[in-house]
C-alpha cells in the first residue's frame, strides 16, 4: 500500500489533549509519562528505552515539558513540544525521575511506572502520587490512523506465510530444515515490507519477527527455530509478527506436512471454532475475561482441555503485546476501536503442537479480520504436500 506515512504532529497532539482530559478527571495536575510507548504516543518519538530515562509531562493546564538525557537532545527536536529540559548522565547525583518531579513542582501527579526504591521519596514531593498507566488505558482505543498501520502490518505477516506455505515443500524435499524455511520467507515478507516503506517510515518501527518450528517440538508454545528438517505427517507451526510506524499485527497457521488424518482435522476444526468464538464474542461486547473463557471452551468441548497452555489473545498496539488481555482475571469491557490477537493452541508434548493467529480489529459493525491467510486458506489446504 503506498501512499501511507507515519502518524503525524496532529495525531500526536491530539493525543496529548485525550491524556490531558484523562489527567483531569483524575483529579491530577497532569501525567508524567515515562514508559517508551506512551512517550511515542503522545509525541511521536520512537527512541529505544534504555537506562537513561525519558519522559513526557502533561499538565491539565499549561505547557507539556519533555525531559530528555542530554545525549538525546537533537532527537528531541520536531515534536511540537517547544520546552525540552534534559539532564547530564545516569545515574546521576539525583534520580532523573525525581529530578523531573522537581522541575514539574506539581502536588498531584500521575505516574505511569516507578521503580519501588523511589516511591517514598516520591510520595515526599506530592499530595497525590497516582501510578494507574494512563497512557496505556488511552492507547486501548485506537484512532482511525492507528488501524490503518495495524491493517497494513497484518498484510505482511500474512505475505510471511503465503511464502512459506508456497515453498515449504521444495524447501524441505531438497533437505532444508526449520531455519532455511524461515530465512526464505523472512527475506520474501521483509524485503517487500521495506522495500514498499522503508523511506516513508524512516525512524519508526517496522519489521517482522517469526517462529517456525515443527515435529513434537511443535508442543513448545515459544518452540525456537533449529537446523531440524520437518517430517512427513508432522505438523509446522509458523507465528508471525509484523510492525508499521510502531503499529503491530499478528497472524499465523499450522501446516499438516502430508495429507492430515482423521485426528488432526479434528484438532484443525476445534481451533477453527474456537477462532470464531473469540471473533463473535468480541462482537458482542463481551469483557476480556468473557471472551477468553468462551473461546477456550471450544477447545475444552473437542476434548482438548489438557492440550490448553495459554489464554486465546492479548491486546495489540505500540506494543506487540499490551494490555488488555483476553485472559482469566482481566475484565475490562471491551468495544469499539480495540485490537486483539486471536491464538488458539492445542499443546500435546512428546507428539505434536498447533496453533493459528488472527488480528482482530473490534469495530462498529463488528469484528473485523485484517489478517486474511487463515480466510483465504480453509483447513483443507493447510497442508505441505511432500
Amino acid at each position: 500500500m503506498t501512499g501511507l506515512r507515519p502518524l503525524c504532529a496532529a495525531f500526536h497532539a491530539a493525543a496529548r489533549e485525550r491524556l490531558r482530559v484523562r489527567a483531569a478527571r483524575a483529579g491530577l495536575d497532569g501525567l508524567l509519562l515515562t514508559h517508551a510507548a506512551n512517550i511515542a504516543y503522545a509525541t511521536g518519538l520512537f527512541l529505544s528505552a534504555g537506562e537513561r530515562p525519558m519522559a513526557v509531562w502533561l499538565p491539565v493546564e499549561g505547557e507539556p515539558i519533555l525531559f530528555m538525557p542530554g545525549l538525546e537532545r537533537e532527537n528531541a527536536e520536531g515534536t511540537g513540544i517547544a520546552d525540552l529540559r534534559c539532564y547530564d548522565e545516569f545515574p546521576g547525583p539525583l534520580s532523573a525521575i525525581l529530578w523531573m518531579l522537581d522541575e514539574i513542582g506539581r502536588r498531584r501527579v500521575g505516574i505511569d511506572q516507578l521503580e519501588a526504591r523511589l516511591l517514598d521519596a516520591a510520595r515526599a514531593r506530592t499530595e497525590v502520587l497516582d501510578l494507574t498507566d494512563h497512557g496505556m488505558a488511552e492507547r486501548i482505543v485506537k484512532q482511525p490512523e492507528e488501524m490503518a498501520l495495524t491493517r497494513v502490518a497484518a498484510s505482511y505477516a500474512d505475505l510471511f506465510l503465503r511464502r512459506l506455505h508456497a515453498a515449504a515443500a521444495d524447501i524441505i524435499g531438497q533437505g532444508g530444515t526449520e531455519q532455511d524455511l524461515m530465512a526464505d520467507a523472512m527475506a520474501y515478507a521483509k524485503g517487500a515490507l521495506t522495500r514498499t516503506h522503508r523511506d516513508a517510515f524512516a525512524g519508526t518501527p517496522m519489521g517482522i519477527t517469526a517462529t517456525v518450528h515443527s515435529g513434537p517440538r511443535a508442543a513448545l508454545p515459544h518452540g525456537a527455530t533449529l537446523p531440524r528438517r520437518p517430517q512427513p505427517g508432522e505438523t509446522l507451526i509458523a507465528g508471525i509478527g509484523a510492525s508499521l510506524g510502531g503499529y503491530h499485527a499478528e497472524s499465523g497457521a499450522t501446516f499438516v506436512l502430508g495429507e492430515p488424518d482423521a485426528g488432526q482435522r479434528h484438532v484443525m476444526q476445534a481451533m477453527e471454532e474456537c477462532d470464531t468464538a473469540a471473533q463473535e464474542a468480541l462482537a458482542a461486547g463481551r469483557s476480556c475475561e468473557e471472551i477468553d473463557r468462551a473461546a477456550l471452551d471450544r477447545l475444552r468441548a473437542a476434548g482438548l482441555s489438557d492440550a490448553i497452555r495459554h489464554r486465546i489473545g492479548h491486546g495489540m498496539g505500540l506494543q506487540g503485546h499490551e494490555a488488555p488481555w483476553l485472559a482469566p482475571g482481566d475484565a475490562t469491557p471491551t468495544g469499539h476501536g480495540m485490537v486483539f490477537s486471536s491464538e488458539p493452541g492445542v499443546y500435546r508434548p512428546g507428539r505434536d503442537g498447533w496453533r493459528s493467529i488472527n488480528t482482530m480489529i473490534a469495530t462498529e459493525a463488528g469484528v473485523e479480520i485484517p489478517s486474511r491467510f487463515l480466510a483465504d486458506t480453509p483447513i483443507g489446504a493447510r497442508v505441505i504436500a511432500l
